[in-house]
């Protein structure tokens, strides 16, 4: 009877401690930073082709005579903070300044310096749509989460120039030849960190994106699709035929609902993930397709490439097998934990 009484009032005990393991784990777990590298390509892409976009127009966004000007803009954001290096550039500069934004952002893209061009990069982004509110679109506002958590953590640290560099250094340093292989990075906390913080983000996104569908009374009955395939504004791919198919176009439209509004419970699902991301890859290829939103699309998968296997991109990336990775990984473990490193466990110089 004590031994119940015991284990009932350790309940609770046990329960936070369990709890607070799962959430070291889930936030805190070192992990390969090669998928956060390849996510920083994808988004240091867009972000380049955006604003390379943006600089088809510079004289009307930001010139002399813009559509929207500064004062304009600043009167827009009221008494809320907008930060935005556009409001100390005089119009006559504006191309100069555009410059120097499109280098930063070739140079994040390419990993260079990127502890420095990474926060360039969220600081340009975030720069141009508070000076322009009016061009703000879902496109903008994804471009900005990622890159915000890609400069909290190392996007640097693989599939970057700065990888090339400090791979470069630690030969002439160990003296090693060019026949050395040089193994994928260590795991990383602030990569596992960054990738989490993507992951919440986007489930965070989807839920609320379908729950905001539900407030249109087209979507509970079916014809939401229907409506979009419709609209000449943004079609590109004549999808009316649908309008003799009525219950497809209802399937689709609840489908693409419930598959929203369950991201975030089944992408966790090891099992399940495969299915969810497959998912993913058909709405957004079929909204670029039908509707023309490329971009955004794109940016959205790019976002969901934060729930693929890190090791397993790890391992594609660097060509290596799953047991020299499973072998380098451990080694690193008892290393960082102090404890020593059999000989026969080969490992990676500290390329920090």
């Amino acid at each position: 009877m004590s031994r119940l009484i015991a284990g009932i009032l350790n309940y609770p005990v046990r329960l936070v401690r369990t709890t607070a393991n799962c959430w070291q784990q889930f936030w805190f777990s070192p992990v390969s930073p090669t998928l956060l590298g390849l996510i920083r390509i994808c988004c240091g892409l867009m972000l380049v082709y955006t604003h390379a976009v943006w600089g088809t127009a510079l004289d009307d966004f930001f010139g002399p005579h813009a559509w929207v000007t500064r004062d304009l803009a600043l009167a827009y954001h009221g008494d809320d903070y907008a930060f935005s290096f556009w409001w100390w550039v005089p119009p006559e500069n504006a191309a100069a300044a555009h410059s120097i934004c499109m280098v930063l952002l070739v140079l994040f893209t390419l990993g260079f310096a990127t502890r420095l061009t990474s926060i360039a990069a969220f600081a340009i982004t975030v720069s141009y749509i508070y000076r322009v509110p009016g061009a703000l679109f879902g496109l903008d506002k994804i471009n900005a989460m990622l890159a915000l958590y890609l400069a909290i953590g190392p996007s640097g640290a693989a599939l970057s120039v700065d990888r090339w560099i400090r791979t470069r250094l630690a030969r002439r340093r160990t003296s090693a030849g060019p026949d050395v292989r040089f193994r994928s990075p260590p795991p990383s906390v602030g990569a596992n960190l960054a990738l989490r913080l993507i992951q919440v983000h986007m489930c965070v996104i989807y839920f609320f994106a379908g729950l905001t569908k539900l407030q249109g009374p087209a979507w509970w009955d079916g014809q939401a699709l229907w409506m979009a395939f419709a609209n000449l504004e943004y079609q590109t791919l004549d999808m009316t035929w649908i309008a003799w198919y009525p219950l497809l176009a209802n399937l689709l439209t609840h489908v693409s609902i419930a598959w929203e509004l369950s991201f975030c419970v089944l992408i966790w699902k090891p099992l399940l993930r495969p299915l969810v991301l497959l998912g993913a890859v058909a709405l957004h290829i079929g909204i670029g397709v039908c509707l023309g939103m490329w971009t955004f699309g794109l940016i959205m998968l790019v976002g969901c490439m934060s729930f693929l296997p890190d090791e397993s991109i790890a391992r594609f990336v660097a060509g290596e097998d799953s047991s020299n990775t499973a072998t380098d990984t451990a080694a690193r473990s008892l290393s960082a934990k102090g404890a020593p490193v059999s000989a026969g466990a080969p490992s990676e110089p500290a390329l920090r």
